[in-house]
């Protein structure tokens, strides 16, 4: 039989981990990628009979996944990791984050921090990441300077900074963000008001108004500490997620990030109005926030996607460890070993974050239709042998140190773990600028 079907990319691996169905692994399979779009899946022998593609790649010991999404970061922040550690989160924001923000923070340090960010989380085999920081547009310059797939958050918060003067301020700057890139494929957008006790209650109105006009999610931290929930009773009598309640937040657009101080009733509320929840396990321990009830959420069916937090609270941008952190932590708390399998880890990492997007129709799993976001890992290395069930090997063997291929929209942006779209030397060179400069104020 002749080649019949010209097509980009063929893909073919030792495994794919297509995430829909859950639990799937083909082996011996191939990924045919056209135009950026993920063309069919079938084995190998049959893939070279009816393909004939302008690039072949064999990946004769790799797995290949969804690119992995990760749902609630800061990435500008990674210009201040470590700065602050081994501190509780009110003091590590009060006394050293909101400082050196005031000090350094404009769109230079975003766009340098958020490029520092994206080139991270790229070599860990991120594809999408849900950013909430000042000077968005300068995010978004970032992710597509490297060719990264990214929801911008527009921030809103009641106190002025550099960035926007006050609550109205930040929404118009937010919008026109928006409007400026609306149109851009690799990029979505969502509102991000940054918690319950930097926002009041006409904001949050306002918030809403446009959301539902605009059909845009709601990104916000909730429930994150026990004094997050101690001072909303003082202020206005009701917990933080009631209070949003009454306001109308809660519903399927909304992204509930941390979640952790929850009573039974609170958890059945979110279920009911299908609010999507980002767990972010390595930041809720390093600040001591606490142990989110995954067990309990997703028992209510409610939809868990994961995330790293900035890289100045946890202090990496790893979804690998994430999703093991998550694991483990949920087979603790529930006392059963059976909690949170692997395949449900890897689901949460990939297809529940980009549900929690809107994005679920575009990434998130490896099917026929969906954009070619794709990273391959590398099991060839000894600490990955033997390997009977790589699912299993993704999320408790496995480190981003093995991710050897990234692909967003069917463009190869790392192969064998070098850029194909980023001057390294450029980005440690503005790193090293940015470190003297808040080295030099912190001891001054």
């Amino acid at each position: 039989m002749a080649h019949s079907i010209k097509i980009d990319t063929l893909l073919e691996a030792r495994w794919i981990i297509p995430v829909e169905p859950a639990g799937a692994v083909l082996h011996d399979y191939a990924i045919a990628i056209d135009q950026g779009v993920i063309q069919s899946i079938l084995p190998n022998a049959e893939a070279r009979l009816q393909f004939a593609p302008k690039e072949r790649i064999v990946l004769s010991n790799h797995a290949l996944i969804p690119g992995l999404v990760n749902l609630h970061t800061h990435a500008a922040m990674s210009l201040m990791r470590g700065l602050a550690d081994d501190l509780p989160l009110m003091e590590w924001l009060n006394n050293h984050i909101w400082p050196t923000e005031s000090l350094h923070m404009n769109a230079d340090f975003v766009l340098d921090g958020t490029g520092l960010a994206c080139a991270e989380m790229l070599k860990g085999g991120t594809t999408c990441f849900n950013d909430m920081y000042f000077f968005p547009e300068a995010s978004a310059q970032a992710a597509l300077s490297i060719g990264m797939r990214a929801a911008i958050g527009m921030i809103i918060i009641d106190f002025p900074t550099v960035y926007a003067s006050d609550a109205d301020d930040y929404l118009a700057k937010g919008l026109a963000m928006r409007d400026e890139y609306r149109h851009h494929p690799l990029l979505s957008f969502c509102f991000a008001p940054h918690a319950p006790y930097t926002v009041d209650d006409k904001t949050f109105t306002n918030i809403l108004t446009y959301a539902e006009q605009l059909d845009l999610s709601i990104h916000i931290h909730l429930h994150e500490t026990d004094i997050e929930i101690r001072n909303s009773l003082k202020t206005s009598g009701l917990r933080p997620i009631e209070r949003l309640h009454k306001l109308g937040l809660l519903s399927p657009n909304l992204i509930a990030v941390h979640m952790i101080h929850l009573t039974s009733e609170e958890i059945g509320l979110i279920g009911n109005q299908g609010c999507s929840v980002a767990h972010c396990p390595s930041s809720n321990l390093k600040l001591a926030s606490g142990f989110a009830p995954i067990p309990a959420l997703l028992r209510q069916g409610i939809n868990v996607g994961l995330g790293s937090d900035s890289a100045a609270s946890n202090n990496r941008l790893d979804m690998f460890e994430e999703m093991r952190l998550a694991a483990l932590l949920a087979k603790a708390q529930s006392s059963n070993a059976e909690e949170l399998p692997a395949h449900q880890a890897l689901q949460m990492a990939t297809l529940n974050g980009a549900r929690a997007l809107g994005l679920g129709d575009r990434t998130g799993s490896l099917v026929v239709g969906k954009m070619a976001d794709i990273t391959a890992v590398d099991f060839s290395r000894l600490e990955l042998l033997p390997c009977y069930d790589p699912i299993s090997h993704l999320v408790y063997s496995a480190d981003r140190q093995h991710v050897s291929h990234v692909w967003i929209d069917g463009k190869m942006l790392l192969n064998e773990r070098q850029f194909t779209t980023l001057d390294e030397q450029e980005l440690l060179h503005r790193v090293a600028f940015w470190q003297d400069r808040i080295k030099m104020k912190k001891n001054g």
